[in-house]
């Protein structure tokens, strides 16, 4: 095996992006002659966090790790089960002592990929440093592999394109997710480094980032708390194909995709 493909999907939102997954992770595996499966879950309950049977079902439609970001603590009792579960990850740079793990090191058949989830602090919550937590958490791993994909869970395009600068050539790929908007930036670097800024959502597009309209706009007319509930119509499925040289790790390809599931989804209450 001279070459590996990692697909990775954007973040689900609710029961319609969960439900797309069950439906599209298996074909679209074989479809891309993907080795390995990266999904970010951290909206999969209603929008808000995930619980563990949630995590499990994930598990069983084709899904090798799970990655997260800042809604990963909304549903307390994922906090046990992440530090049971190694597979799914929170994000590395917070701060020592809480539940779980921000770094994987599997296998695919001969070889190993490393998984390391980081956060950004540019607009959210004031945790560790991103930059030197990763740089130390890819030198660690180096010494078991060469292949190792970062989910850099982050709001700003700058903090995501200074993380892929201070780590190219050193990592495989720099994966964004957090805004569940796709952009139309993915491109792998001469010293091989795949980049995309955001890789996007994988639920409801008729919507404000995967939450009905009407309550979205509402908080921002007025100011006042709302409560929101997923959006139910035109989910796609979107996500990455990273096909990475197992000699050296360095990324040979990234294809973006996003993909019209329809309005055919259960009725999503989460």
């Amino acid at each position: 095996m001279s070459q590996i493909k990692v697909l990775f999907f954007a973040d689900l939102v609710g029961k319609p992006g969960r439900f797309v997954l069950s439906q599209m992770c298996k074909p679209l595996k074989e479809k891309y002659e993907a080795n390995y499966v990266i999904a970010n879950i951290e909206n999969a309950a209603g929008g808000f966090g995930i619980t563990p049977e949630m995590s499990r079902k994930i598990f069983s439609y084709g899904v090798d790790c799970q990655t997260s970001g800042n809604h990963i603590w909304d549903r307390t009792d994922i906090w046990p089960y992440l530090d049971q579960q190694p597979k799914l990850l929170r994000p590395a740079n917070y701060p020592p002592g809480v539940p779980g793990y921000g770094v994987l090191v599997d296998e695919i058949e001969e070889t190993r990929i490393g998984v390391i989830n980081l956060m950004g602090r540019t607009y959210m919550k004031d945790i560790d440093c991103p930059f030197r937590i990763g740089e130390r958490e890819v030198d660690r791993i180096r010494r078991e592999t060469d292949i190792i994909i970062i989910d850099f869970h982050a709001e700003v395009t700058s903090e995501k394109q200074a993380l892929a600068y201070m780590l190219d050539g050193k990592i495989s790929a720099v994966i964004g997710t957090h805004t569940h908007v796709q952009t139309a930036d993915e491109a792998v670097s001469s010293r091989g480094t795949a980049y995309i800024t955001d890789i996007g959502m994988t639920g409801p597009h008729d919507s404000i980032i995967g939450m009905a309209k009407a309550p979205s706009l509402e908080r921002f007319l007025t100011g006042m708390p709302k409560r929101f509930a997923c959006a139910k119509s035109d989910v796609k499925i979107s996500g990455v194909v990273i096909t990475i040289d197992v000699k050296d790790g360095a990324a040979v390809d990234i294809e973006r995709f996003k993909i019209d599931y329809g309005d055919d989804t259960p009725d999503n209450e989460e």
